[in-house]
């Protein structure tokens, strides 16, 4: 074997080892706030602390309205945290809908290592703490880009209304593998999120939002999700619509009415 194909296989062996210990880095983008921070909006809510076991708690934002038809539990992108993403809550209570977002470990105030699993033991523990208060079939789950993944599976263990996905992934390795075609994404990454595995289990209807300009996430993702149960899930396309942009269209809200509004 040749030098030059020895040099090759050492480099991407090394950066699948730099990629490897990095990812969480690479993958999650959380803004960090102090215990002591205080949450100021002009809608009532209240914070809340998920305490999950020694050393992990989950922060949350809870918008209420005085008689809610129900609640939406929001899984946020890998970008920011609660303060930031609140202002999308809106959205949702402007028709008399309770809101809770919630951050995910190492995001805000929340704590605790972060995986895969440990991630999404979190939300099934916070679902199961709301489902005391609001029936299952008054509870949507909405997820944005990453937590799309969280949402279908949550979603898939359990018995809510709807399921909301927002320019969700067929997989989180396909997207991955995207962004990095010469490393082996498969055996490097520790995310996986098999929203494609998770979304046929699901035993409610699901309604996806997608924008047809979305580079990060192409909508080809949504449409491949479409194809597992096209009875059951239904694709919103948002013309010109890119990743980050969609509550900028008012395709996007009059969505959000039709579903919201009975």
């Amino acid at each position: 074997m040749s030098p030059i194909i020895w040099y090759i296989i050492a480099g991407i062996a090394f950066l699948s080892v730099v990629a490897y210990l990095i990812q969480d880095k690479l993958i999650f983008k959380p803004e960090k706030l102090k215990q002591d921070f205080k949450f100021r909006y002009d809608a009532p809510f209240r914070e809340y602390f998920f305490d999950i076991e020694p050393g992990v708690r989950i922060n949350a934002l809870h918008f209420f309205r005085n008689e809610a038809k129900g609640l939406i539990l929001y899984f946020h992108g890998n970008t920011r945290s609660i303060k930031g993403w609140a202002r999308y809550a809106k959205d949702f209570y402007r028709y008399d809908y309770d809101v809770v977002l919630v951050d995910y470990r190492g995001f805000g105030k929340s704590t605790g290592k972060r995986s895969e699993k440990e991630m999404l033991h979190d939300m099934q523990v916070i679902y199961e703490k709301l489902k005391v208060e609001y029936p299952e079939d008054h509870l949507i789950v909405y997820g944005r880009s990453i937590g799309s993944g969280f949402a279908t599976k949550i979603a898939s263990d359990n018995n809510p209304r709807y399921l909301i996905l927002d320019a969700p992934y067929f997989n989180f390795l396909r997207v991955i593998e995207r962004f990095l075609p010469i490393l082996p994404v498969r055996f490097v990454l520790r995310y996986h999120l098999r929203t494609d595995k998770w979304l046929p289990k699901v035993k409610c209807h699901t309604y996806i939002i997608h924008g047809t300009r979305d580079w990060l996430i192409p909508i080809r993702h949504s449409e491949s999700l479409q194809k597992i149960n096209p009875s059951k899930i239904t694709l919103i396309r948002i013309e010109g619509g890119g990743h980050n942009n969609l509550p900028s269209f008012d395709e996007y809200h009059n969505f959000i009415r039709d579903i919201l509004k009975y």
